[in-house]
């Protein structure tokens, strides 16, 4: 039986300064979701992971064969939560500047996340996203693509994982990419970068396995840490 609970507050003030702020609340479980939000406007919330202003809590997602397909169109915006289940499909957009993301997928290896496939579409500055996937187990067959188009921004995801791939696609200056692979089951790693002023930080983890990577890096300065570590003495940068 699946069970949606849905609460938009919008919180207008007035004085000698407007402001407007938007927030949805989901805690939803059952399989076969398909849930499409989308956010026109600043400081909008999607909630969850202790997620402040009006307090709000959720973006609770639990099932099998998810579609979840978020939209934040603006500045300071936040998408935060929990997606717990198999054959999850994410669209996650993101236009605008000094926007968070930050979002677990199955921490607690209650499905296992399996089968996923995130595709995360991001142009503006300053933003800051952060993904896990699978932290206490191990996913099979996920699939992760990044396109980013802006400066400043900085992406930390780290994947455990049985198998799968994950492509970024950054341009603009003084962009952040750090990611960790771990695991028992190789993983395939494609970075392809233009601009200057460029922070890498990879380690591909996978115990007694084997890790792939390629980067096509176009830019000036910045620097660069690769670790490939199938279970060897600890190695650092």
């Amino acid at each position: 039986m699946k069970q949606l609970k849905l609460m938009s507050l919008v919180m207008l003030m007035s004085a000698s300064i407007y402001g407007a702020d938007n927030e949805i609340f989901i805690d939803q479980s059952g399989a076969t979701a398909n849930i499409d939000l989308e956010q026109l406007g600043s400081a909008n919330i999607i909630g969850g992971l202790n997620s402040v202003a009006g307090s709000m809590t959720a973006l609770d997602l639990d099932g099998v064969s998810l579609t979840l397909d978020i939209n934040q169109i603006g500045d300071t915006n936040k998408f935060l939560g929990d997606i717990l289940g198999d054959n999850v499909t994410g669209f996650f957009e993101f236009d605008g500047n000094s926007n968070a993301f930050t979002i677990q997928v199955d921490p607690t290896n209650t499905y296992g996340a399996n089968n996923s496939n995130f595709n995360v579409d991001v142009t503006g500055d300053s933003n800051t996203f952060t993904l896990d996937v699978a932290t206490t187990s191990m996913a099979s067959n996920t699939d992760l693509d990044w396109i980013i188009n802006g400066s400043s921004n900085t992406l930390d995801f780290d994947i455990n994982y049985d198998g799968g791939t994950s492509y970024v696609d950054v341009d603009g200056d003084s962009n952040a990419v750090t990611f960790n692979g771990s695991g028992y089951a190789g993983g395939y790693f494609y970075l392809d970068q233009t601009g200057n002023s460029r922070t890498f930080n990879i380690q591909q983890l996978s115990t007694l396995d084997n890790d792939w990577l390629k980067i096509l890096s176009t830019g000036s300065s910045g620097t660069v840490c690769v670790i490939q570590n199938d279970n060897g003495t600890a190695v650092g940068c």
